[in-house]
């Protein structure tokens, strides 16, 4: 038989543990009956300490002083549940732990626990989580090379699983997919069990490989990638994405925000709760460059979602009336954080010209979210140049698509080198990618003949080996609709005839690289080797449930006449091992070497910082952070005596 009680806590019952945020260390209590009850510790053991430790977000468990909680429990009457637990220490939650032994019962009829005492867990959390005595948080932890990682998720803790594997970020299949195995990967990130182990891409679609399948965990793996599992994935495909949501500890930062005057819980007025000369108040937040970044902050920390809209003016929407006050101004975020407090802000200086009332910050949030995903390998595939003549870029020159010195080249006899390529737009997403502004705001275009929705979708940019842009793509606006569509969905907007604007999820939008101003203009280049970069939604006029792929980089190289177009990926540089990495720069950088005489370790050492740096010919520069390869260079030198 399996446990069945109301409800469970860890009551904190020395006073240092009392003052923190989480809650570590305590009695185990249930309840049963309408009142709170002890559980005798003498038939506990550490898997149930794992057990509940991991309902309450933390991953780990950790001894504690018998000694003190002995002391203090000789000193008060316990009220003792009458079972014990009987935990194997895979599971996500007690009440798939079986039911213990039945405790002995006195003369009085009172639950007794012979030399005994109540059970005690301290859990250990995760560093994202760190307790102090003050806000109860440190600034979140990432790990630098994380192996795991979570994608699309609206809250702390939950996402599409995605797993590094041979320098390519790739997805799980949902095959045989369970709490045990989620529970592994919750832990891994620092979190605590899995709340839940969610199949069918309901948390977005990923992208590239599906690295692994069948996966068969036991539950106390230290990384999903140590389970059992099937490398082949030839009958999955990303409508079966695996996805977590993980068991959080509970920080109480939805106390410290409140929606205000919204037609629903999900809409309103952001006020705050602030300490202002000693004492806690509510207030509002000045909305000077308020923007959808520090709405996602707002929404994720109420645990409402992802932000749909970010208001800066409130006027419609009467707040708390005794709250109109500004009590936060200049907040600027990452987006990643998981309280606007965290977010960079005035603190006590509040400074807001504007002030507060109409001009409060606000919010809507939506539970669901498009995902706008570029497809790299087009851009690779399509790139090329064309010279082309002035007098027929006479619209795209009133558009403003050419760079600044068209202006001086003739129209009889001049011509402009173009960088040209198609794009493809998927909105991987659960929710459609919808224009910020309504019709009433959008563009005609007379060279285009349609309406643009967009006034800045997409960023087109020529940047040299430092970073620095050379050249730009100034395609004024967009026109959002959808080219082409999975085989079971449905198209629902198009240009044409001033319709609807937008990406449906399961569609894309198809930019074909013989359109006006779909290039990148670089006559005044010289030759040499550049990146070349696509972001799209790079203002976040539109939320989306992940930032991170709106970046596409290529490492391209120009020789004058020719253009080539390399090593095309989304999002993050893909990451290669460094022990990988320093094997692949050795054989390459003596084979650079050796083509000419025999090679002195200098000369390989000259090869290899090379090759780190820049690459050779038409392969690209090894994908290292700067940490590694100083770390590699190091390393080289003393095995080459350079």
């Amino acid at each position: 038989m399996n446990i069945q009680v109301e409800d469970i806590r860890i009551r904190a019952i020395l006073a240092t543990y009392r003052r923190r945020v989480p809650v570590t260390e305590g009695y185990v209590e249930v309840k049963d009956g309408g009142s709170w009850k002890q559980i005798c510790d003498k038939h506990w053991t550490a898997k149930n300490s794992r057990v509940v430790c991991g309902m309450f977000g933390f991953p780990g468990e950790r001894k504690y002083n018998v000694k003190v909680y002995k002391m203090f429990a000789s000193k008060r009457k316990q009220n003792y549940w009458a079972y014990s637990m009987d935990c194997t220490g895979n599971e996500a939650h007690i009440s798939s732990c079986k039911l213990g032994n039945h405790l002995s019962v006195d003369a009085e009829k009172n639950i007794t626990c012979e030399n005994g005492m109540p059970a005690v867990v301290s859990c250990i959390p995760g560093r994202a989580f760190a307790p102090s005595s003050n806000n109860g948080f440190r600034k979140a932890f990432r790990q630098e090379q994380p192996l795991v990682r979570l994608k699309g998720g609206a809250k702390i803790g939950e996402g599409r699983v995605e797993v590094l594997k041979n320098g390519e970020w790739g997805t799980v299949c949902d095959d045989q997919w369970n709490l045990i195995s989620a529970s592994v990967v919750c832990r891994e990130l620092g979190f605590g069990s899995a709340q839940e182990a969610i199949t069918g891409a309901r948390l977005g679609q990923g992208m590239g490989p599906i690295h692994l399948n069948e996966i068969d965990c036991t539950g106390f793996e230290k990384s999903i990638t140590d389970c059992k599992f099937n490398t082949e994935s030839l009958t999955c495909n990303h409508e079966e994405d695996a996805a977590v949501r993980c068991n959080v500890p509970a920080m109480g930062f939805e106390n410290q925000l409140r929606l205000s005057g919204g037609r629903n819980p999900y809409e309103g007025r952001v006020e705050v709760l602030m300490q202002r000369n000693g004492t806690l108040r509510w207030g509002t937040v000045c909305s000077q460059n308020w923007s959808t970044v520090e709405a996602m902050v707002v929404c994720r920390q109420l645990g409402l979602g992802f932000a749909s809209h970010a208001f800066q003016e409130t006027w419609y929407w009467h707040g708390d009336v005794s709250a109109n006050d500004v009590v936060m101004s200049g907040v600027k975020c990452s987006g990643t954080e998981m309280s606007l407090a965290h977010c960079r802000h005035d603190g006590a200086r509040v400074s807001c010209p504007r002030g507060g009332g109409r001009f409060a910050a606000g919010v809507s949030c939506s539970e669901t979210a498009p995902d706008l995903v570029l497809n790299a390998e087009m851009v690779e595939q399509t790139s090329y140049l064309e010279d082309r003549p002035m007098f027929l870029l006479q619209c795209a020159l009133e558009e403003n698509c050419l760079a600044t010195s068209a202006a001086n080249t003739s129209v009889s006899t001049g011509y402009r080198r173009l960088l040209r390529f198609s794009s493809q737009i998927h909105n991987n997403g659960q929710a459609d990618f919808r224009p910020k502004n309504g019709r009433h705001a959008w563009i005609w275009h007379d060279c285009h003949r349609h309406y643009h929705s967009m006034e800045v979708f997409t960023h087109y940019d020529l940047l040299n080996l430092n970073g620095t842009k050379v050249a730009e793509g100034h395609k004024a606006s967009f026109c959002l609709e959808d080219s082409e569509c999975e085989a079971d969905v449905q198209k629902q907007y198009e240009c044409a005839n001033f319709g609807e604007q937008g990406i449906t999820v399961g569609c894309w939008d198809v930019y074909r690289h013989d359109i006006d101003c779909q290039w990148v203009d670089i006559t005044d280049i010289p030759p040499g080797d550049y990146l070349f970069q696509i972001v799209i939604n790079p203002n976040y006029e539109v939320a989306e449930s992940d930032y991170s792929n709106n970046v596409m980089k290529c490492k391209s190289r120009y020789d004058g006449q020719r253009i080539w177009m390399y090593n095309c990926h989304i999002g993050e540089q893909k990451h290669v091992g460094s022990g990988a990495v320093q094997k692949r720069v050795i054989a390459m950088a003596c084979n650079m070497s050796y083509r000419l005489e025999p090679a002195t370790g200098s000369q390989i050492l000259g090869s290899a910082t090379n090759l780190l740096s820049y690459g050779a010919g038409h392969l690209p520069a090894v994908p290292v952070s700067a940490q590694v390869k100083k770390r590699m260079l190091a390393h080289l030198r003393r095995k080459l005596g350079g």
